[in-house]
């Protein structure tokens, strides 16, 4: 059995990847949501975010703004974290915070008998300002999201991307996010992850550039 490889120069391959993505989605996709869908796709090789990724009115034109006038974006996970293209968000002078691994932050979860990331949410809202929450991991992020705006105790976020992946808690904590009246992009279902988080903000940071790849 022979196999025939596809002869693609380096700094082709993910634009050859982006072709075949188009080549293969069942119907054209909205021009606006577009670049975040395919960035998505092409993180997990999985045409399922056509249907699962849930974006409230304005979401990406949001997003996009926030991002240009340097708003900071905290994470749930320092692979989130380290995923997010902090080149370019630092040309509109934003940065990406994230105290999973602060000792204070571990002391008084395990305190109180919640997790880091809820906590961690917490931290980030006691900042007194708008921030883009990016959720990839841990469903308890997304509670602490909607129990704070619920209660007036968080600033209103600039946008949350909500897509944990898992079993526990996952799926609710995801649709309580879609209840709330702030901006968001959510992976409905089980599926997600800090790869499918980072996708996002680094799409929406292309956009923001005007260069859907950077």
């Amino acid at each position: 059995m022979s196999i025939e490889l596809e002869h693609v120069r380096p700094a082709d391959i993910e634009k050859r990847s982006m072709e075949i993505i188009e080549s293969e989605l069942s119907a054209p996709l909205d021009p606006v949501l577009a670049p975040v869908i395919r960035r998505v796709i092409h993180t997990t090789a999985d045409f399922d975010y056509v249907k699962t990724l849930v974006f409230s009115e304005s979401a990406v034109e949001k997003g996009v703004q926030a991002l240009k006038n340097g708003v900071f974006i905290v994470t749930d996970t320092t692979m989130a974290q380290s995923g997010i293209n902090k080149r370019v968000l630092k040309r509109f002078g934003g940065e990406v915070l994230n105290f999973i691994g602060d000792p204070d932050v571990a002391a008084e979860a395990k305190a109180r008998g919640i997790t880091r990331s809820a906590v961690s949410m917490e931290r980030a809202a006691s900042l007194g300002v708008p921030l883009i929450y990016v959720v990839g991991n841990a469903p308890t992020a997304l509670v602490s999201i909607y129990e704070q705006v619920q209660a007036g105790t968080m600033p209103p976020p600039a946008l949350v991307v909500g897509v944990p992946v898992g079993f526990v808690n996952v799926v609710e904590a995801k649709e309580l996010i879609l209840k709330l009246d702030v901006p968001y992009i959510v992976a409905r279902g089980r599926k997600g992850g800090s790869n499918v988080a980072a996708a996002i903000i680094n799409a929406l940071l292309y956009i923001a550039s005007s260069n859907e790849r950077e």
